[in-house]
This record gives structure tokens, C-alpha cells and sequence, in this order.
């Protein structure tokens, strides 16, 4: 079965709106070791779960990694790695921080303990239960 991950991105700098448009993309810029030990361990076929930070700060869509990670071209460093990323679908009704710090459910999840952590596993439980939080 796939792993589970999610990715986080700034709306303003690449949305779920522009994936959908695209319908693929290099997801780079992951710099942070433990976001890129994450990275490095996603896998083509995994799920994903799109996150809008600033403003929005919700789940927002659906995803599934298109590739193994590779080293990213544009730097000459080789451990920093990018995958890439093609649309499932949008969330029903997004789900936000707000509603995922107030279920106990997540008080472990990484999106709660370390917010500025921008790829991070989401664990069969919890991703079960943000669609259901989705689809209300």
C-alpha cells in the first residue's frame, strides 16, 4: 500500500489551483533535513495531501506523487531532492488548522507539533479521519 504524505505550500506562490491547471509539477524547494529525509522517502504511487499555509492554513486537495525523488537540477547539491506531483482532486470542504488543533486526535501529528514543517507523513488514521472531517 502507499504511504501517505503531506505537502505544504504558500497559496500565493503555487496554489492547488495551479496544480489542477498544470496537471503536473516539480514539487522543489525543500530545504529543512527533516522535510527532505521525508522527501527522499516519498515514493511514485504515494498519496498526498495538499496544504495551503499563510492565509488559508487548511488541507485543501488531493494528490499522488508522479516519481521517485531525484536530485533537484536546478541546485548543485545532492541531497536536497524533488518529486513530482500530479492533482487527485479538490477537498469537499477544506479542512482547516483550526479544526485539526481542536480534534485530540491529532495533538501527536507533526502539522500540530511542528508547524513549519512542510512535508510530513500523515498516518493511515489520520488521513482517514481529515477526509471524513472533509466530506461534513
Amino acid at each position: 500500500m502507499a504511504n501517505r504524505w503531506l505537502l505544504k505550500t504558500e497559496p500565493s506562490e503555487y496554489s492547488f489551483d495551479d496544480l489542477l491547471r498544470e496537471k503536473k509539477t516539480v514539487w522543489d524547494g525543500v530545504t529543512n533535513p527533516l522535510a527532505l529525509r521525508y522527501l527522499r522517502a516519498i515514493r511514485k504511487g504515494d498519496a498526498l495531501l495538499i496544504y495551503h499555509t499563510g492565509d488559508v492554513r487548511a488541507a485543501v486537495g488531493l494528490g499522488k506523487t508522479v516519481s521517485d525523488p531525484y536530485p533537484d537540477p536546478a541546485r548543485q547539491d545532492p541531497k536536497i531532492v524533488v518529486i513530482e506531483v500530479a492533482p487527485v482532486r479538490r477537498m469537499t470542504q477544506p479542512v482547516t488548522l483550526g479544526a485539526i488543533k481542536a480534534d485530540r486526535a491529532f495533538q501527536a501529528f507533526e502539522l500540530v507539533r511542528l508547524p513549519r514543517l512542510s512535508v510530513m507523513p500523515v498516518p493511515d488514521v489520520l488521513w482517514k479521519r481529515i477526509l471524513r472531517m472533509s466530506e461534513r
